[in-house]
């Protein structure tokens, strides 16, 4: 069962940054929602936020499993958090980092078989398991970081600019990875500041200079704010 999030109201200043300002919408569960905006939008805290690696100044989250409101500890557990530069060990091979996070998650051997087999037949990245991850390919190498995440079955996965630094090619299977994953098991949060992938959302929601421009499907978003795009979207609101 996917997790339901909905923020009130939130804002966070770092240091002498206002990040976020009053932001209210909803990540409905079992779905696919795109945080999309420039850089400096606000899209990184907001993911931070939601995990709980940071606390808003004011607002507040709600998070909705089983149909009821969860407390945030035991949501925060079942978040898996993608971060944009994910943190590997150059030395240890792929099959190595799926061993550790199975420590790590203290999996029993049978379903992290079965699991690990799973992700590494959907990425693609079976012949290459015995390689070092510092000899990975940029693509590979965010392949492997969202195996690890993935490998503890999320039921809310966030991921923060998972495309960013990657070929074109690598691009498509990341986000083919994500459209596999996601599902009613998980909900998917990704942000992104590539503009042409926020008609690839089930919903999007636009961020700029900390506060939401707006959210809905994308097409609807588009045609509410008199745009043919998301690129001509934020160029009409500079």
């Amino acid at each position: 069962m996917s997790i339901e999030v909905r923020a009130e109201h939130i804002s966070k200043t770092l240091n002498t940054t206002v990040a976020l300002t009053g932001v209210s919408t909803v990540f409905e569960a079992g779905i696919v929602h795109g945080v999309v905006g420039p850089n400096g939008a606000g899209k990184t805290t907001l993911l931070r936020l939601i995990k709980g690696l940071l606390k808003p100044d004011e607002g507040t989250f709600e998070f909705i499993y089983h149909g009821k409101v969860c407390p945030a500890q035991e949501a925060i557990s079942r978040i898996g958090y993608f971060p944009q530069e994910p943190s590997l060990y150059p030395d240890l091979s792929v099959w190595e980092h799926l061993e550790f996070f199975r420590d790590l998650y203290d999996l029993n051997e049978s379903d992290f078989r079965k699991r690990a087999e799973e992700l590494l037949a959907a990425t693609g990245m079976a012949p290459f398991k015995d390689r070092p991850a510092g000899k990975l390919s940029g693509g590979m190498y965010k392949k492997l970081g969202l195996m690890c995440v993935l490998l503890n079955h999320p039921a809310l996965l966030l991921l923060d600019e998972p495309t960013i630094g990657v070929d074109p090619v690598s691009r498509q299977e990341l986000w083919d990875i994500v459209y596999n994953v996601a599902g009613p098991e998980m909900t998917v949060i990704l942000s992104t500041s590539y503009m042409d992938e926020a008609e690839r959302c089930a919903k999007v929601h636009v961020l700029q200079d900390g506060k939401l421009l707006a959210d809905g499907q994308p097409q609807s978003v588009m045609e509410n704010l008199h745009v043919t795009n998301f690129a001509e979207l934020f160029l009409k609101h500079e």
